[in-house]
């Protein structure tokens, strides 16, 4: 089953191979939706500073009742932090809104400030800045792992040829209709795992007439053959839902998408169309991979 697999990171920590995403889960909510992922048999669960539910996100797995040491917990210091003091302040207080001793892992979540995302500057001297803090906190046992999150090549050499420790992981847009294959092999090239997040489009790719026929020919969802798209090319995806049964079916992946497919698959025409998550940032058009059109089916 794939919730008890795990990828090994740089660092020889274990991360489960399927996490659940909590973007856009209010407070108040998340705590309900952890506890119903940890039945389901969920152990990686993604939140972050940005996200403003660590709190909740706390509360639901220590009501969980699973052991600290079968969890995977992974937050992200605030795009917009970009000094050594603050994000050493921002980094403690992730920890004590999550109740917890130690982060499995944190990440910068993003070279830029959201209101700077993609616009030139890449905030090198910040971005150095924040993993100093990151790094300090890593070596003192608050974190097991470090990493980044929207990095680019050029944010990742910065970190690479000035820092201590390398990112274990660079956490990405990637789904079917964007998948940055240039990136993400140059991570890999450099030891760092790639994490997908919103592999199934923000829900964009749901009534693709397509999909759908090629997954009715495994028979499984469209969601479902996003999400191993995602894992036959080794990236570590994150799904985002607050429904049960939803959660136990982006997990009910235990099939393989033939190599034809997945080169349909890897060439399927570019999502054009976030729909209300268009006016994010991370789903504008210069975060957007460049996929040649495929058939449509």
């Amino acid at each position: 089953m794939i919730l008890e697999d795990t990828f090994s990171l740089s660092n020889g920590v274990r991360i489960p191979k399927l996490g659940l995403g909590t973007w856009m889960i209010a407070n108040d909510a998340v705590a309900q939706v952890i506890r119903n992922a940890a039945e389901v048999g969920y152990r990686h669960f993604d939140t972050a500073q940005a996200y403003e539910n660590e709190r909740g996100v706390g509360e639901g797995l220590r009501a969980s009742g699973v052991r600290r040491d079968e969890l995977f917990v992974t937050t992200k210091l605030a795009a917009e932090c970009k000094n050594y003091g603050e994000a050493t302040t921002r980094i403690d207080g992730s920890l004590k809104a999550l109740g917890l001793d130690y982060a499995d892992m944190m990440l910068i979540h993003s070279p830029q400030p959201w209101a700077e995302f993609r616009k030139g500057e890449h905030f090198f001297e910040g971005n150095l800045e924040a993993w100093r803090a990151l790094e300090e906190a890593h070596k003192a046992g608050k974190l097991r792992a470090i990493g980044v999150s929207n990095f680019q090549q050029a944010d990742l050499d910065n970190i690479l040829d000035n820092a201590a420790v390398k990112p274990a992981v660079n956490q990405i847009l990637a789904h079917i209709g964007n998948t940055p294959f240039d990136l993400i092999e140059y991570s890999r090239s450099k030891g760092i795992l790639v994490e997908a997040y919103s592999p199934v489009a923000h829900g964009a790719v749901l009534n693709n007439s397509g999909l759908a026929a090629m997954a009715g020919k495994y028979g499984v969802s469209v969601a479902q053959l996003c999400i191993r798209y995602c894992l036959q090319l080794d990236l570590l995806p994150l799904p985002k839902t607050a429904n049960p049964e939803h959660m136990r079916n982006n997990a009910a992946v235990d099939f393989e998408i033939s190599a034809a497919d997945m080169e349909t698959l890897k060439n399927a025409r570019s999502i054009e169309d976030y729909g209300e998550a268009s006016r994010f940032p991370v789903f504008g058009q210069m975060n957007r991979a460049k996929s040649p059109s495929a058939p449509q089916g």
